[in-house]
């Protein structure tokens, strides 16, 4: 999967977790010792107050000997995304603070959910010919949350940002630092407006201030990132070979279970990196993968036609439209058109939907606010979420090299720096990061082979049957002092030994990169796999017997396999 956060790289230690409990505030996923789950109940509307809803949170007691009395506040973007899945890992990241982990109204572990198949069907439907109707999809999906009793007016960040003052008031904490990420970085300043006295410090990571309009800087944003990774040019002719000319690709719908043809055009492409930019180790072996795609690597475009059905279950698409529909779409011209289906889905959807639209809130604060912004982030570009920052009263403002949105799971500069803020947040002092180059994934040669190896193992086949026949030839030829057959085996056991050790080393720095190729190192590893074959086939000549003759026949057959398909 491209479109994956990379949390075993966010931290040198895993947090120790304990199974869900299955008493009255059972927590749905695995949590650290020392957490308690539950739910805070609250009107779907604040303007008629009789319906309730559940807004599902976390809270991981610190138990460490000089804890800090005013705790973390933290939820995740989307809308619509989970936060308490990462309370381990905010927990070691904060281990001097009780962390609180809180869910958007209507996501994944609050109550109701606001899943939508309908519409996240319909989206990966635009890969489909004809393309599926999103309009349509979202008049279904309105009507069946209607049946359940669902206001999707209830639904918006001025009701969420409340749910999250609501929460202090019940846990009890005087004051409390607020955490945002992405869309809830809008939440969490809304929060900073309303409860001042109960806020010290706000941390807002990937800023989406109100005053920027999403949509309509879309296909810049994802321009200007395409040019900061040098890759400008390389994008510009994929896209337009690519519109003259879609690719048909097989993928599978996750939410049917079947196997359909897809149709990618270069504006579906341009789609899908717009999200999959977000993390940095796509980031950072996109010029790699556009740069064959301009040339016609199409093979390539299986991973990414998979990213997108992935994609589409990890967020509840009735909150998503439910918050976007309200409190972005109306702010936006949507002129000239995007080519970015996801910004059309979205307005058909709320055009079927007709929520009225928020009132602006251009929510400010006068708490110390520290604001994160990654180099090559294509949503929350650093143009904007910069004048946005200095915009505000008492705020600082720094952009990380080499990573994308959601700095803080990637970054461990960027989590240290958070930490050091939180311990003196009037302290402007500026620690320097230490260069580091963690999912740069070097010289790539281009192939599909390595993706379409990792969804079905037994293509490797070749390569291990070669590897075991090496090993076999150079004991049996050590132990029997033919020199050849020995040289021969040994040539290919360094082979195998060289090859899996690049690949090894690529996967620990940027296993995404196999979604591109393999290191360019591996190639030219080929001379050996060779010289391995060419000993074999001399060894035969003084041996034919049938032990020789296998051996020969699956040298030869693996360079074919090698260089025919793999490479």
């Amino acid at each position: 999967m491209i479109i994956r956060v990379v949390l075993a790289l966010a931290l040198t230690t895993p947090p120790v977790m304990t199974p869900p409990d299955t008493g009255p505030s059972a927590c749905p996923v695995a949590m650290p010792p020392g957490t308690t789950c539950g739910f805070l109940e609250v009107p779907e509307r604040r303007d008629a107050p009789e319906r309730k809803i559940k807004v599902g949170y976390a809270v991981h007691a610190s138990t460490a000997k000089d804890r800090r009395p005013d705790p973390v506040v933290y939820m995740s973007g989307g809308p619509g995304s989970a936060s308490m899945q990462l309370t381990g890992f905010l927990s070691q990241m904060f281990p001097d603070r009780d962390v609180v982990t809180i869910e958007q109204r209507g996501s994944k572990y609050s109550e109701p959910v606001l899943g939508c198949p309908e519409t996240a069907e319909a989206l990966l439907g635009q890969l489909r010919q004809p393309p599926a109707d999103l309009g349509a999809a979202a008049v279904r999906c309105r009507q069946r949350l209607q049946e359940q009793g669902v206001d999707l007016r209830g639904y918006n960040t001025k009701e969420i940002a409340a749910d999250v003052v609501a929460l202090r008031e019940k846990l009890g904490y005087d004051s409390w630092n607020l955490f945002g990420v992405s869309y809830s970085t809008r939440v969490m300043m809304d929060v900073a407006a309303a409860d001042p006295k109960g806020v010290r410090s706000v941390v807002l990571d990937s800023y989406l201030p109100e005053s920027v309009n999403w949509y309509d800087d879309a296909d810049r944003n994802l321009a200007d990132t395409a040019a900061r990774l040098g890759m400008k040019d390389a994008f510009e002719a994929m896209t337009a070979r690519l519109n003259a000319t879609p690719a048909r690709v097989t993928t599978t719908d996750p939410l049917l279970g079947k196997a359909f043809e897809a149709r990618i055009s270069g504006d579906d492409v341009a789609t899908i990196m717009a999200e999959a930019l977000h993390e940095a180790d796509f980031a950072a072996v996109a010029p790699a993968m556009v740069g064959a795609l301009a040339k016609g690597h199409d093979e390539l475009l299986g991973a990414m036609a998979d990213a997108v059905g992935q994609g589409l279950v990890s967020h509840e698409f009735g909150l998503y439209h439910a918050v976007q529909c309200q409190d972005e779409v109306p702010f936006n011209t949507y002129s000239p058109k995007s080519g970015l289906f996801t910004v059309n889905g979205d307005k058909a959807v709320c055009d079927a939907w007709q929520l009225p639209k928020s009132k602006p809130v251009n929510a400010t604060t006068k708490a110390p606010v520290y604001v994160l912004g990654g180099q090559y982030d294509p949503t929350t570009p650093t143009r904007t979420t910069k004048p946005a920052a200095e915009a505000l009263p008492d705020a600082r403002f720094e952009e990380f090299p080499r990573v994308s949105h959601a700095v803080f799971l990637t970054s461990a500069c960027s989590r240290r720096k958070i930490v050091e803020f939180l311990e003196d947040p009037k302290n402007d002092a500026a620690s320097p990061c230490v260069d580091d180059d963690t999912g740069r994934p070097g010289d790539l040669h281009v192939t599909g082979a390595p993706y379409q190896v990792s969804k079905s193992p037994w293509l490797a086949a070749p390569f291990a049957l070669f590897a075991l026949v090496a090993l076999i030839q150079l004991v049996a030829g050590a132990l029997k002092g033919r020199a050849l057959a020995a040289f021969g085996g040994l040539a290919g056991v360094a082979f195998a030994g060289l090859v899996g050790q690049s690949v090894y080393a690529l996967v620990t720095r940027n296993e995404t990169a196999l979604a591109v190729g393999v290191p360019g190192t591996v190639v030219v590893y080929t001379w050996i796999a060779a010289a391995s074959a060419a000993l074999t086939a001399a060894a035969l000549l003084r041996d034919r017997r049938w032990p020789q003759i296998a051996a020969a026949v699956v040298g030869a057959g693996f360079l074919v396999w090698w260089l025919a398909w793999f490479l």
